[in-house]
């Protein structure tokens, strides 16, 4: 659980700069298996999309937020979340201790400020609560905390086992009550299906396991309608559909909806627009793929070639609620950085953070 956390300056636009420290940040070195990893079997090239790939939507870099840590030897943007002001908060899941983990952007001008720092968090994904606006912010290492915009009021909304085991959580979604939803990727290791997809009621007092046995789970969002979830697993490259019943607290059914053609790239976060698209983000390209509700194939986000250099993942989307201006965060070597393009479809809560 996190500890001695400090916001950081409201004026303080972050550098990292060398660190030689590295035991703050060493279960970091965990991520490199997740769908937040930052390992890769070969640095990604952007293409034109092949058959079955749609048609190829172009992305443009609006920000250059973080560059690799000494300590870490990586960075790694997660997210993305807009606020109504138009600010994007990001998530930097390998920062060190004292590094901005929490980044506010700019997308007008890519200026960003470090918002909230601490000392041990590695937080993989980021989501704000309809209940009670806070960002609520989950910690591979099994917790989840919540602060309000300004990084003030760091609080522990959940930390502990769930059905005796411990969770290393990577994705956020939420109910319009307040409840929350993660992926627990319980592990990781390679080749069993442990994974578990679990309900934690809005105040942090009761946490059910709604599904398990699953490859990895890491990108996780509710339809339009809230009536399921879709969720993506890294290890099979799937996309699955979980319906729920009324009052969203058992799974009344499950299956596997679309397998996701994606070569040396796996499946990392998810988002869903007003009609019912899901943007599923790739780990190990600098792409995502856009699949309509019915499974179609219907477009690729692509990075020009000159402006990928060094970029290696896109891990999430957010997009303008009642609009179509997206923000894609994507990572490498290069650094941590955001790209916009037009989505398909008007964004709502849904695809806007987590």
């Amino acid at each position: 659980m996190p500890t001695d956390p400090s916001p950081l300056p409201a004026d303080r636009t972050p550098h990292p700069r060398p660190r030689a420290a590295l035991a703050a940040v060493a279960a970091v070195g965990l991520l490199a298996l997740t769908g937040c990893g930052t390992e890769t079997a070969a640095p990604a090239t952007p293409r034109a999309a092949p058959a079955g790939e749609g048609r190829s939507i172009r992305a443009t870099q609006v920000a250059h937020v973080t560059d690799p840590h000494e300590a870490t030897g990586q960075t790694l943007l997660e997210g993305p979340l807009l606020d109504e002001d138009g600010d994007l908060y990001v998530v930097d899941v390998t920062a060190p201790a004292g590094k901005p983990k929490v980044i506010s952007v700019d997308p007008a001008t890519g200026r960003h400020k470090g918002v909230y720092t601490d000392n041990t968090g590695a937080y993989t994904s980021a989501q704000r609560s309809p209940y009670d606006g806070r960002l609520y912010l989950s910690d591979y290492h099994g917790s989840v905390v919540s602060i309000e915009p300004d990084g003030s009021d760091r609080r522990t909304f959940f930390s502990g086992e769930v059905d005796g085991s411990p969770m290393n959580l990577d994705d956020i979604a939420f109910d319009d009550e307040g409840d929350l939803y993660v992926s627990d990727l319980h592990g990781m290791k390679p080749g069993e299906a442990t994974g578990r997809i679990v309900r934690i009621d809005r105040d942090g007092a009761k946490a059910t396991v709604l599904a398990d046995g699953l490859a990895h789970p890491n990108g996780i969002v509710f339809d339009p309608a809230l009536r399921g979830l879709w969720i993506s697993e890294l290890a099979e490259n799937t996309i699955s559909y979980l319906r729920l019943d009324a009052g969203k607290t058992a799974v009344t059914s499950q299956h596997e909806a679309i397998h996701v053609n994606a070569g040396v790239a796996q499946t990392d976060s998810i988002a869903v627009d007003a009609d019912g698209n899901l943007y599923q983000a790739l780990h190990g390209r600098p792409a995502m793929a856009v699949y309509s509700p019915d499974g179609e194939r219907l477009a690729t986000v692509e990075i020009p070639a000159k402006a990928a250099e060094g970029l290696e993942s896109a891990t999430n989307v957010a997009i303008t609620p009642g609009g179509t201006k997206a923000y894609m965060t994507v990572s490498g070597p290069a650094g941590g950085h955001v790209f916009a393009f037009t989505a398909p479809g008007r964004g709502i809560r849904q695809s806007n953070g987590g």
